[in-house]
């Protein structure tokens, strides 16, 4: 489609269909007060040497690539082949968006169907959609699905949840009047399986946890799924999806829906996103899923052909009545994670989350040695430590270029001196000694 922008012509008919005589009088209901007075402050435009300029010189503030990092709270950094960004970038894939005319779309919808198989594999569930935006509003996306499905108007979340999954969940919660209730997490950075007991009733709809949690703890799942089945909830889960590759897929611990951020599978840190969030399900929940799914037929000509299916649930069809408000997906991210997904095969993935799990393990045993006290090492890829003086110690990472991992103080302030430290496959073992060096007692 092409962009021509409109001629004084076009103007004046339109604003003589609508009985006005000049483009102001569309704003004569704003205040004067709230109105820009006089010219924007914008500069002159720039010539192409000129911006490549500018922006490198804006990019070179950027040094985090210079720091070994091990940061994660949902996010990590794993390394990503260059085939995943050799074939993202190809003219024929360049683009977020979701295709919409499959008679023009083929080799997307392909790649978009394969995406959902891969995912459908790791998780275990029956059905998965195109991609959501990113790990948090696919759990939002998820309790709205649970709600619409028991016909309830409360969910229960572990306090042990990635804790901007919460508050995205109570944003999507509040406007849809749906009470959730997050319960806190034990001492031992896990879920409090007492007080969901007490917390759930028979307005409950689903029970929500994570699997690795939050704090990297491998919670007792059993304990979920024996909840979900004695109130008859529903139960979602959020799972890391490197960890598939050794743990139980969650259709195996009862899991009704299973949503996780996509971003280790072949997606850069990226500054914070674009990122992509994935959702699965049972076949009998398919038409209350909310986003676009790609299915599979045949053409007039009876050879195999992509479509987007099922779209009678979605908004530009039900409008009010639609399954949710979203009505695209992560078209390129999805993309990567299957590049990277079928790169690495069913062994490399493994290989990279048995590496990311050894390195954890390395750093547990070495960490006790030197005096850092591990909270719970019962862990995938993360854990919670305890650093005396922390704050400098920080400082001095920093200083030797480490990043040495995520405060929790900054969402709990009641967890002082406690780090958040996530290892993958790309730290090395000098790496990780380094930072005891750092940490540990002085």
């Amino acid at each position: 489609m092409r962009y021509i922008s409109h001629g004084p012509k076009e103007i004046d008919g339109m604003l003589k269909s609508l009985g006005l005589t000049d483009i102001k009088s569309l704003y004569e209901e704003i205040p004067d007060t709230v109105k820009l007075a006089g010219e924007m402050d914008i500069p002159q435009p720039q010539s192409e040497v000129e911006l490549r300029r500018e922006l490198q010189n804006i990019s070179k503030k950027n040094k985090a690539s210079d720091y070994v990092n091990f940061i994660g709270g949902g996010a990590y950094d794993h390394y990503v082949p260059a085939v995943v960004n050799a074939v993202v970038s190809r003219s024929e894939f360049y683009t977020s968006y979701t295709p919409y005319q499959a008679e023009r779309s083929q080799g997307t919808l392909a790649a978009i169907f394969e995406y959902q198989s891969m995912i459908s594999n790791l998780t275990g569930m029956d059905v998965v959609n195109a991609s959501i935006y990113d790990g948090a509003s696919s759990l939002g996306e998820a309790i709205l699905m649970a709600c619409n499905i028991k016909k309830k108007n409360k969910v229960v979340l572990s306090g042990a949840i990635h804790p901007e999954y919460i508050t995205t969940a109570q944003t999507y919660s509040f406007g849809a009047d749906i009470d959730a209730v997050v319960t806190p997490y034990t001492p031992g950075f896990e879920t409090d399986w007492e007080n969901i007991n007490n917390l759930t009733d028979d307005n409950t709809a689903a029970l929500v946890v994570s699997m690795p949690n939050f704090f990297g703890v491998l919670e007792d799942i059993k304990q979920a799924q024996k909840f979900a089945r004695e109130k008859d909830i529903m139960l979602i889960v959020s799972a890391n999806p490197i960890s598939l590759a050794l743990l139980k897929p969650p259709s195996e611990y009862g899991a009704d829906i299973v949503v996780g951020e996509g971003q280790p599978l072949g997606n850069p840190l990226n500054f914070g996103g674009p990122y992509l969030g994935f959702m699965g399900t049972k076949s009998k929940y398919v038409r209350r899923m909310p986003g676009r799914i790609v299915g599979e037929t045949v053409d007039a000509d009876g050879k195999r052909a992509f479509v987007l299916t099922l779209q009678a649930r979605e908004q530009h069809i039900r409008r009010e009545k639609a399954t949710s408000n979203i009505c695209s997906n992560q078209a390129l991210n999805a993309l990567a994670a299957t590049v990277y997904l079928s790169y690495l095969g069913k062994k490399g993935l493994k290989d990279v989350a048995y590496h990311s799990h050894a390195k954890a393990r390395y750093f547990i045993e070495e960490a006790e040695k030197n005096g850092i006290k591990v909270i719970n090492s019962k862990v995938f890829n993360e854990l919670v430590i305890e650093v005396n003086d922390l704050d400098s110690k920080y400082q001095k990472a920093l200083d030797s270029n480490i990043l040495p991992g995520l405060k929790l103080e900054k969402f709990y302030p009641q967890e002082k001196n406690k780090l958040l430290v996530a290892f993958t496959e790309k730290r090395t073992k000098q790496e990780i000694q380094e930072l005891i060096r750092i940490l540990g007692v002085s």
